[in-house]
């Protein structure tokens, strides 16, 4: 039998482990669109699959997955005004973020660590949230920079041992 789940003490426990921060784009024939999301990962190597999880309130994935295609751009330590203006719910978020097209078009944030573009490979239900998998088409490393990581309700930069 387990124990009855309070959401916000759920919260505080897993703030302890640190996510990295990224901001999910595609381009619409409006113009870019783009959510942060504190849960990319790899999924597999071969094919190359990686996957983050969109909140089934979100107003943007729907757009994203309607595009078929997205970048996850990876943020630098010194990002943290671009996490908060894709956090926030008002205007266009891509209005003062320096970004250029990938090859096949979706966007790449100025000045990210690493970008990876992708299709969209499959999506599913899960609680709250959907699992997105885009299949891998493309990729780079921009910078050595550190990655911007969120832990314990704040900003924290990494560095190796």
């Amino acid at each position: 039998m387990t124990d009855a789940l309070n959401s916000g003490e759920f919260r505080r426990i897993l703030g302890h482990y640190p996510t990295g921060v990224c901001v999910v784009a595609a381009l619409l024939d409006s113009g870019p669109v783009g959510m942060v999301v504190g849960s990319f990962t790899s999924v597999s190597l071969d094919p190359p699959l990686v996957a983050f999880l969109p909140d089934r309130k979100s107003t943007t994935w729907p757009q994203i997955e309607a595009a078929g295609r997205f970048c996850v751009n990876i943020l630098a330590e010194r990002q943290q005004a671009i996490c908060k203006a894709f956090s926030s719910k008002s205007g266009n978020r891509f209005d003062t973020v320096p970004w250029r097209a990938s090859a096949s078009g979706v966007p790449v944030i100025e000045g990210v660590v690493a970008w990876v573009d992708c299709v969209l490979h499959a999506v599913h239900e899960a609680g709250d949230h959907y699992i997105a998998i885009g299949l891998v088409r493309a990729r780079d490393v921009e910078r050595a920079d550190p990655p911007l990581i969120f832990v314990r309700g704040g900003y924290a930069a990494v560095a190796p041992l």
